[in-house]
């Protein structure tokens, strides 16, 4: 069994400023995924394409919005609510003015625990990173 507390686990910060995630449970816990807590900046937008991997993705705070690049379906979320990339899709997630949104995510295949986006929003692959 492990015990880790939120301030003794890594931060990493994205390269366009619009995130910071903490990962808490990475691949090296031989747990099949990975766990982060995500801050999405107020007021930002960024491009995602998880070409790699899967993502759940539950909002514990703030507003924002998800729409899918192919549709053009926008979803809005809130406190409550999880948002399920199943499908790899490439989104654009968009955080309100005025509250940071605060996640609890969740990645298969796990990460390792210093990905940042690449150019087209992804995470390499664990044997790549």
């Amino acid at each position: 069994m492990k015990v880790r507390n939120l301030k003794d686990c890594k931060a990493v910060q994205a390269e366009n400023g619009n995130w910071q995630s903490i990962r808490m449970v990475l691949a090296d816990d031989n747990m099949g995924f990975s766990f982060n807590i995500t801050t999405i900046y107020a007021g930002t937008e960024t491009p995602i394409h998880y070409k790699n991997h899967l993502e759940s993705v539950y909002c514990i705070k703030g507003h924002g919005e998800v729409e899918i690049v192919e549709t053009g379906k926008v979803y809005r979320i809130g406190p409550g609510d999880i948002y399920i990339l199943d499908e790899n899709d490439k989104h654009l997630l968009r955080c309100d003015e005025g509250e940071d949104l605060l996640f609890a995510c969740v990645f298969n295949p796990a990460l390792t625990g210093n990905e940042v986006h690449d150019k087209d929003g992804a995470y390499a692959l664990p044997e790549d990173a």
